[in-house]
């Protein structure tokens, strides 16, 4: 029995260590961007996010649930952290 239970934790631990790792996508944290950088976040979110898919609207979310929305969606747009960040700072702005 303690073979079959070392077997088993063995293989959780092999298949755990092989799941891919959460993403990391930038560092979202309070609005940092100047009025110029918000201004860029709003024109790489028109045409960053709006080339696959209709512009949510900021409010639609609350600005914890929009960090993991960026989280998930600034690797597929190919987003650098600081546009990352310009864009996450632009649409709190516009919930204000």
């Amino acid at each position: 029995m303690k073979r079959i239970s070392a077997a088993a934790l063995f293989t959780c631990l092999l298949l755990a260590s092989c799941a891919p790792k959460a993403s990391t996508a930038g560092p979202i944290g309070p609005a940092v961007s100047t009025a110029e950088q918000i201004a860029q976040g709003k024109t790489i979110f028109e045409n960053s996010c709006g080339r696959c898919h209709k512009l949510p609207d900021p409010a639609a979310h609350t600005s914890v649930q929009w960090v993991g929305i960026m989280n998930s969606m600034a690797p597929k747009a190919k987003l650098t952290d600081e546009q990352h960040q310009w864009v996450y700072d632009y649409i709190v702005s516009v919930k204000k």
